[in-house]
């Protein structure tokens, strides 16, 4: 990707290195998140996966927004989110306002180990996340480090398409989805996480519309690209994490989407850039 003569975006908080006032599990990561989501689907408590021994702060150099000194390789993706960030800002104003919805723009919170926000305490086992109470994204740059390594989706742009989702469902929010799919939800788990899964295309379907214009108009992307956003989709497919967790797929219990769904609704967003290309509640998906 060409981002480095990007503009940046000044809606980037850094908490990392503060303390959250709860133990946490330092050694998360991918794998551990796995798991976690699994023993949740099956009804358990992820929470006892999640907060294993701690195993102390790992090696820190460099300095953080609270001050605490953190590792230097990360300062390059902090600054690769931020113009990332910058360029949702660019593309999805003209966008919603033939729709009537003024565009606020998202604040992204980059953290280490845990964090709280309007939508309680979470730990960077989650993966990135956003919160509709505050609308804040929520990043430990770790994830991408899990990305590469544990789930073979290296590249800026499989990073990008990371922040393009979880600006997807700001977008979401904005446009009233967000509380719509929450009132829907209150049936059977079955019925939850069928919505929630329609839910998580759309915000591929949107992170492939923030691709579309951002190449078409800023030229951000270069060969391979596109193959990375698309394996980055694949990789983190509800069955593909099943698999990886060594366990049975259970369509049931998906709410994020197959690998093949991700896929299909991240390249048609990315191949048509409109909001009407993206009704995942109207339209199912291979």
């Amino acid at each position: 990707m060409r981002w480095q003569g990007g503009r940046r975006s000044s809606n980037v908080e850094d908490r990392r290195g503060q303390g959250v006032g709860r133990p946490l599990a330092l050694g998360g990561g991918v794998a551990t998140l796995v798991v976690a989501v699994l023993v949740y689907l099956l009804g358990g408590d992820p929470g006892v996966v999640l907060s294993g021994d701690p195993q102390g702060p790992s090696a820190q150099v460099g300095t953080g927004g609270s001050g605490v000194r953190v590792d230097p390789a990360q300062e390059e993706l902090k600054d690769f989110v931020s113009v990332i960030l910058a360029d949702t800002e660019d593309t999805w104003p003209s966008l919603l306002s033939p729709e009537g919805v003024r565009y606020v723009q998202p604040r992204l919170v980059l953290f280490s180990d845990a964090v709280e926000s309007a939508c309680g305490f979470q730990e960077s086992a989650v993966g990135p996340f956003y919160c509709p109470g505050d609308q804040r994204v929520y990043l430990d740059l770790g994830f991408f480090r899990d990305l590469e390594r544990q789930l073979d989706a290296p590249g800026d742009f499989a990073r990008a398409y990371v922040v393009a989702h979880e600006v997807g469902h700001h977008v979401q929010n904005l446009l009233g989805i967000s509380s719509r799919v929450r009132a829907g939800a209150r049936g059977t788990r079955e019925d939850a996480n069928a919505l929630s899964v329609r839910q998580e295309l759309q915000a591929d379907c949107f992170a492939g519309i923030w691709a579309h214009h951002a190449q078409r108009q800023r030229q951000v992307l270069e060969q391979g690209d596109v193959e990375k956003g698309l394996n980055a989709a694949s990789a983190i497919g509800d069955d593909t994490l099943q698999r990886r967790a060594g366990g049975h797929v259970v369509p049931e219990s998906f709410t994020h989407g197959s690998s093949a769904q991700r896929v299909f609704w991240f390249r048609r967003g990315l191949e048509q850039g409109t909001l009407a290309a993206c009704d995942t509640f109207r339209e199912d998906a291979p």
